[in-house]
């Protein structure tokens, strides 16, 4: 039998709802990976997400894979065995981070802040003086199991001035905040397309600056990974029209891809940025009506991505199946050692409307009644609708 999805709002860290236009670009006919017209599209899209990284990097494409293989991506290619990478966590994603440099077989310097605080660059300052011989420094810079963003530009001038390389994971960034690479001076830098761009899950948009074209050209061992060898995958995501085949590109979803990028910059980085910030505004209102905190500080939070403490004696896990069962509404679960601790509420690409914050608040204040917290009704949205309101 055919399967039929239910329909929901995601409100969660990802996937978020995709915009009609990329479902209906997705559903357009099939044409060969190495068809002209597929080549023409291929270009497009590699101009686009130039746009959208806001650099000038040659090497910029969409790999045929998910944000976790852009990432592997990313380690396999400018680290070898015996290097050394220090290695930034504050959440689940830096640790995931360090894993990479480990099964290459480099050695990982970990730079640890609490959950719920931004990369301390003072400590990746101490790091780096106490390890001269570190190769890169590797940060996440919208980390999405706390909602936190980092201080990418400082950390990156701090390892340029270093001579290290950077490798910067933006996965939930691209899109919904300023994401600049050229002005950041990064190296390498990896996204996903079902966080901001509301597009399919399954591909990974990646940006590699000159500097690290060279180190990836000049190893002195093969690339680990024979499918993420940036020296092969170039030769099909390259110049010009004669393409050298090293994998059946997923077609439709390089169409939904380019949809996206073309809806983003149709709207305006800016615009995006400012347009995740004012619906973020709104939720924020209407939780703190409800007496409900988020755990992050302002100046270091992810608009897009709302990490909120849980009150005590709430069943979060009896919330959240009340919001899918009755509303259709997914929010997300916290990971790691803020697992039952947070909801993580998203507020990214298509997802971020005024629409589905009031949906959100009202669910939420449905969720907290039937758990018998005393709440004033309609409190929350009055809230939202007060920012709102501002304009």
């Amino acid at each position: 039998m055919s399967f039929h999805p239910p329909q929901r709002t995601l409100m969660g860290p990802g996937p978020s709802d995709i915009n009609p236009r990329v479902s209906q670009a997705l559903a357009r006919p099939t044409i060969g990976h190495l068809d002209p017209a597929f080549i023409g599209l291929m270009d497009e899209t590699k101009t686009l997400l130039q746009y959208a990284f806001r650099t000038k990097n040659e090497l910029t494409l969409p790999l045929s894979a998910p944000g976790s293989a852009g990432m592997e991506a990313c380690f396999v290619n400018l680290i070898e065995p015996k290097d050394t990478v220090i290695v930034c966590a504050n959440g689940v994603f830096g640790l995931r981070m360090k894993e990479n440099v480990e099964r290459i077989g480099a050695t990982a310097v970990m730079v640890h802040d609490d959950w719920g605080n931004s990369i301390s660059l003072e400590k990746v300052s101490d790091a780096i003086k106490q390890h001269p011989d570190a190769k890169a420094l590797a940060l996440v810079h919208a980390e999405t199991s706390t909602g936190v963003k980092s201080d990418v530009a400082g950390l990156c001038s701090l390892a340029k001035e270093n001579g290290l390389l950077t490798i910067v994971d933006t996965v939930t960034g691209l899109g919904g905040i300023e994401v600049s690479v050229d002005e950041w001076g990064a190296d390498a830098v990896y996204s996903g397309t079902q966080k901001c761009l509301s597009c399919v899950p399954g591909i990974s948009p990646l940006t590699f600056s000159p500097q690290a074209q060279e180190v990836i050209s000049n190893r002195k061992t093969p690339v680990q990974s024979w499918f993420l060898d940036m020296n092969l995958i170039m030769g099909y995501w390259g110049q010009g029209t004669q393409r050298s085949y090293h994998h059946t590109a997923p077609v439709n979803a390089i169409y939904a891809l380019h949809e996206s990028l073309t809806i983003l910059k149709e709207e305006g980085l800016e615009n995006s940025w400012a347009r995740h910030q004012h619906n973020h505004n709104a939720l924020r209102a209407g939780l703190q009506s409800m007496g409900l905190n988020l755990v992050v500080d302002e100046q270091d939070r992810l608009p897009q991505l709302n990490a909120v403490a849980i009150p005590q004696g709430i069943d979060e896990a009896a919330l959240r199946k009340q919001l899918l069962n009755d509303y259709h509404l997914e929010i997300g679960a916290g990971l790691g050692e803020l697992a039952g601790k947070v909801w993580r509420i998203g507020l990214m690409g298509y997802s971020s409307r005024p629409e589905n914050v009031r949906l959100c608040l009202s669910a939420l204040e449905a969720g907290l009644l039937a758990q018998n917290v005393k709440l004033d009704t309609g409190e929350a949205i009055k809230a939202a609708n007060g920012v709102y309101n501002q304009g």
